[in-house]
């Protein structure tokens, strides 16, 4: 972990998930999300100390387990308190929710680690004043983004990197309209940098946002190719993969799984594909 100084009062340390620090004073700081386990933690607390701040408390931008699986032992350590925003509230304080949601029934015990189920934590009701945030929902339910009054933004799981896409192509998201929302609101931002969670500091974003809109447009065409004869989910699912030349696990069915019953569902409100149950399976076609 580095940590590598923004502006007067911004950090973040450089991380597999970014970690955003704001000064409130000399002393006290708040970490925007917490990494991904409990030695994240530890090594976020390991660096605050060695500047000599204390963590006043930790916003998280939502609730992916990679986001708040060092609040436990930042917690119990420090006595912070911990901020979220609507229904990631729910999944913070019990984070079984999120496989649970993600598999669509009770969780087996291969999808119930640390990836995808993080340790639970307390969670304030309301956002710590003199921040900005911004909503940034499509990836997850109530996702926000935060902007600190040195002008830079820490846009959570709003964007992912060239690397990453061109790696996996099919990237987590909850609604994709909401989400194709969001990437237009980014471009209207003006900010000295951004961070992203997974994704390099930046002082430009537009490529970036292009990139994702590109990706989400063309796994659209694909399912929509897909679909031209019927397919259950489980089929669709399957070309998706060889398509793309991926490997499946059980993280990866549930995670791209999701997504993927998420790509039907906007299309299914777009118009664009119907559904049928013939033989009690249930059939997805293009119209």
């Amino acid at each position: 972990m580095e940590l590598i100084k923004l502006g007067e009062k911004t950090y973040y340390i450089k991380n597999p998930t970014n970690i955003g620090i704001y000064k409130i004073d000399d002393e006290n700081v708040f970490i925007i999300d917490s990494g991904n386990d409990k030695d994240s933690g530890k090594k976020i607390l390991k660096i605050v100390e060695e500047q000599g701040w204390n963590i006043k408390g930790i916003i998280n931008t939502h609730s992916n387990a990679d986001h708040i699986g060092g609040n436990k032992v930042i917690q119990d350590r420090t006595g912070c308190n911990i901020y979220t925003y609507g229904i990631e509230k729910c999944f913070t304080e019990n984070p079984i929710l999120e496989s649970s949601f993600l598999y669509g029934g009770y969780p087996f015990k291969d999808i119930k680690n640390k990836f995808l189920c993080a340790k639970e934590s307390k969670v304030e009701n309301n956002l710590p004043e003199g921040l900005e945030y911004i909503p940034l929902k499509g990836h997850f339910f109530d996702m926000i983004g935060i902007k600190t009054s040195d002008n830079i933004y820490f846009l959570a799981d709003s964007l992912f990197s060239k690397e990453t896409i061109e790696k996996y192509h099919i990237f987590f998201i909850y609604d994709v309209r909401e989400y194709l929302n969001t990437l237009e609101n980014l471009k209207n931002l003006q900010g000295n940098m951004y961070i992203p969670s997974h994704v390099q500091a930046s002082s430009n974003i537009q490529d970036l946002i292009n990139l994702n809109q590109n990706k989400i447009k063309e796994i659209i065409s694909k399912i929509l190719q897909i679909c031209k004869t019927e397919k259950t989910f489980e089929e669709i699912l399957k070309e998706i993969f060889y398509s793309y030349n991926l490997t499946m696990n059980s993280n990866q069915y549930v995670l791209i799984g999701s997504t993927i019953k998420s790509y039907l569902s906007y299309l299914y409100d777009e118009g664009k594909i119907l559904y049928e149950f013939k033989e009690n399976k249930m059939f997805w076609k293009k119209i």
